[in-house]
């Protein structure tokens, strides 16, 4: 194909995706309300459990407040409904440059991406609520918290996707690895390194007096680091033994 065809090719899958994005957006619109009773849930069982005590609500500061945020949460659950559709045009526009070995590696790396980002989003979920009621824990007696609810929706969104992103890093080892970029004994040695990322990411992801949450998310992704640098010593010795099998009969 011409630079030309590239480029309306290109417009061709831009339009598609987009029109998808579009229509996910009016239908995303409608499920933003029981998104936000989920995501805040653990506000309501807190402001049930501490009554008189300390108010906990969540809040709009602006007249516009509640449809902007709307209109944000409708773009992000609308990326997640679209994505089959623009994921697939993306992968239509590149796939006649892959040759057949690099269309399997790129959708073996796909199909395990994609589950473990959102394994990683629900770990967030899961950790979520336990943030929240760690932090309404220094509440002092008779007094209100008042959680701006875009600032709340950026909090929560935030962590799902650090989470959500760390999970899928092991991923990209192993890509590496298969681009012969990295070895697994490289991987491997390197195990100091990550075990520090993870401390440092799962810290991010959760508030300082989390410990509890935080040793368990870094935990999780320093088991994910090691099976991805076992995975990848695999790999290599099958690719060690394969050339052996090669150059036998020449030697």
């Amino acid at each position: 194909m011409s630079l030309g065809d590239h480029l309306r090719e290109l417009r061709k899958r831009l339009v598609i995706a987009a029109i998808a994005l579009v229509i996910a957006m009016v239908v995303a619109y409608f499920l933003t309300d029981p998104f936000m009773a989920l995501i805040t849930q653990p506000v309501h069982d807190l402001a049930a459990k501490r009554g008189e005590t300390a108010k906990i609500e969540v809040m709009y500061t602006t007249v516009t407040g509640a449809f902007d945020l709307k209109l944000r949460m409708s773009f992000a659950i609308a990326l997640l409904l679209s994505a089959p559709v623009w994921l697939w045009q993306l992968w239509a526009f590149i796939m006649p440059g892959l040759t057949r070995k690099e269309i399997r590696y790129t959708v073996g790396f796909v199909c395990a991406a994609i589950p473990l980002f959102f394994a990683g989003v629900v770990t967030g979920m899961v950790v979520m609520p336990n943030i929240v009621r760690l932090m309404a824990e220094f509440l002092p007696d008779g007094t209100a918290a008042l959680y701006d609810a875009k600032y709340y929706y950026d909090f929560v969104l935030k962590l799902l996707l650090i989470v959500g992103i760390a999970f899928v890093l092991p991923v990209f080892l192993v890509a590496l690895n298969f681009a012969g970029i990295m070895s697994g004994k490289a991987i491997m040695r390197s195990w100091r390194i990550a075990v520090v990322i993870a401390i440092v990411v799962a810290s991010i992801a959760t508030p300082p007096a989390d410990i509890v949450s935080t040793f368990l998310l870094a935990g999780i992704l320093i088991v994910l680091f090691f099976a991805a640098a076992g995975l990848s010593m695999l790999f290599d010795r099958r690719r060690a033994k394969r050339v052996a099998a090669e150059l036998g009969p020449l030697a």
